[in-house]
C-alpha cells in the first residue's frame, strides 16, 4: 500500500534516524561541520514531526535547510520536505543529471523558488511556533544593531535576560525600541479588540519600558547613548524586528487575536532580488521618525 509522507521521513527511516533524539544528534554533528553556532538549534519535537508529515506552509528557517541539505547531499530542502508516495522500503538515491544523449523528460513549468518567495526564508503559522524554533538568544546574541517595533516588545524585554541585554550594550550593540504608547488611544483600542481588561496592555508596556530603563541605568559611561526608547500612537499593524540591518522578523497583528497567534515571516536581505526586507526596513524607519521621544534610556 502506498504511504503518503515526506521524502525526509523515508530517507531518515532508511538510515535508522527517524527517532527525534537520533535526528537531533545527527543535526548537531552536521552543525559542527557547518557552523558551531547552529549546534543545539535543531527543531522542536513538534516541528520535527511536522517535517516528517509534510504539515508545513513553507520551508523551515534557512539554517535548518542548510543542515538538511548537508545531511542528505544531492537533495534540496524543498525536495526533502515534499510529499513522497509509493514504496518506502526501496533505497532512494538523489536525482541524477540527464545524460547529454538522453532526451530530457518534459516537466511542468515552475516558477523559480527565489521568485516565488523573494527574500522570505521561512514562514511560521504563529509567533509561538517561531519562538520554539528560533530562541531570543539566537535572535539577539552577537547583533550589532537591534531595531524593534510593536506593542509591548516582550521578546526583548521579557524573554531576553537583563544581563544578556546589558552585556550586548556593553559590547557595542545599538538598540532602538519602539513601543505602542501606553497612554495613547490606540493601545486602548487594541485591548478592546483582544477582549482584555482596560489597562492590561498599558500596564505591561509600562513595565517593559521601565525594564529597559533599568538596564540602561546600569551601563558604563562608554556605552551610554546606545539604548533608545520611543513610543508611537498609531493603529498597530506589525511587530517588526531587524538585526544587523540584514535579518528581519515580521508579524502582522490579526483582528480579534492575541499577538502570539500571528503568522511570522523571516526575511533575509538579498541584494540580488527585490524583496520585502526593504519594505519593512522603510516601515520601521518611518515609524521611528514619527515617534515621540521618551529620552535616551542610557542617559
Amino acid at each position: 500500500m502506498a504511504i503518503e509522507t515526506t521524502l525526509l521521513r523515508v530517507l531518515l527511516r532508511q538510515r535508522h534516524m527517524q527517532g527525534y533524539r537520533t535526528f537531533c544528534k545527527e543535526y548537531d554533528r552536521i552543525a559542527k561541520q557547518l557552523d558551531t553556532d547552529l549546534i543545539g538549534r535543531y527543531p522542536s519535537k513538534a516541528q520535527f514531526y511536522r517535517w516528517l508529515s509534510g504539515d508545513l506552509l513553507g520551508l523551515p528557517y534557512a539554517d535548518h535547510c542548510r543542515i538538511l541539505e548537508k545531511m542528505f547531499p544531492g537533495w534540496t530542502a524543498e525536495q526533502l520536505l515534499s510529499p513522497h508516495e509509493g514504496d518506502t522500503d526501496s533505497l532512494i538515491t538523489p536525482p541524477q543529471r540527464t545524460a547529454a544523449s538522453t532526451p530530457p523528460v518534459p516537466r511542468p513549468v515552475q516558477m523559480p523558488q527565489q521568485t516565488r518567495l523573494a527574500d522570505v526564508t521561512a514562514v511560521y503559522v504563529s509567533r509561538t511556533e517561531f519562538l520554539h524554533n528560533v530562541t531570543p538568544r539566537a535572535l539577539f546574541d552577537g547583533a550589532k544593531t537591534i531595531d524593534i517595533a510593536g506593542l509591548s516588545l516582550n521578546v526583548l524585554c521579557q524573554q531576553y535576560s537583563d544581563k544578556a541585554l546589558l552585556d550586548s550594550i556593553e559590547a557595542g550593540t545599538v538598540i532602538r525600541a519602539l513601543f505602542l504608547d501606553p497612554d495613547g488611544r490606540h493601545i486602548t483600542a487594541r485591548e478592546q479588540e483582544e477582549g482584555l481588561p482596560e489597562g492590561h496592555l498599558s500596564m505591561l508596556t509600562r513595565l517593559n519600558i521601565e525594564a529597559l530603563r533599568r538596564v540602561g541605568a546600569k551601563v558604563s559611561p562608554d556605552a551610554r547613548g546606545q539604548l533608545h526608547v520611543r513610543v508611537y500612537d498609531e493603529p498597530i499593524r506589525y511587530n517588526i524586528l531587524i538585526t544587523d540591518r540584514t535579518k528581519c522578523v515580521v508579524q502582522p497583528y490579526l483582528p480579534d487575536a492575541r499577538g502570539v497567534e500571528s503568522p511570522t515571516l523571516v526575511i533575509e536581505k538579498d541584494e540580488a532580488v527585490p524583496g520585502l526586507f526593504a519594505t519593512f526596513s522603510q516601515v520601521f524607519g518611518s515609524m521611528w521618525d514619527r515617534a515621540k521621544e521618551t529620552g535616551d534610556a542610557t542617559a
